[in-house]
């Protein structure tokens, strides 16, 4: 990941970086009709983890960035849960892996750069890390 410093500060992750964080990891992402969801993550009884993406869903690369990055959080912390979990465990799981995305997509000392450069506005910062406005405000 070091084509990911830059003078000793972290740069916001390329779609292209999430991709390969998820081969390197050995995590297959495979195109799945997901209408309810647009992305799921599951890692198998052996350790396999898998993220199905919905492309027809999806209508942005700041959506597949997001999805893709929230699933490979669930992937890379092991935040896993099933549907028989408790309502505070599953928010516990879905937070650590949105920590882990913003990390990747909006990494705090970036963050603050753009915001002293003049970048206020949520919509302006969504389009500078090429993210949704709602990941943003959650970020």
């Amino acid at each position: 990941m070091q084509n990911m410093l830059k003078q000793g500060r972290r740069k916001k992750t390329r779609t292209s970086e999430l991709y390969e964080i998820a081969a390197n990891s050995g995590t297959s992402v495979l195109c799945y009709d997901l209408p309810e969801t647009c992305s799921v993550s599951v890692m198998t009884a052996s350790g396999q983890c898998f993220v199905g993406i919905d492309p027809m869903q999806l209508e942005t690369e700041a959506e597949e960035r997001v999805h893709l990055a929230h699933e490979l959080g669930h992937c890379v912390t092991g935040s896993f849960y099933n549907t028989y979990s408790a309502a505070d465990i599953r928010k516990k799981h879905e937070i650590r892996a949105d920590r882990r995305a913003a990390a990747w997509l909006v990494p705090v000392e970036e963050l603050k750069s753009a915001i002293r450069s003049g970048i206020t506005e949520i919509w302006s910062l969504a389009e500078y890390f090429d993210v949704t406005e709602d990941f943003l405000r959650n970020a």
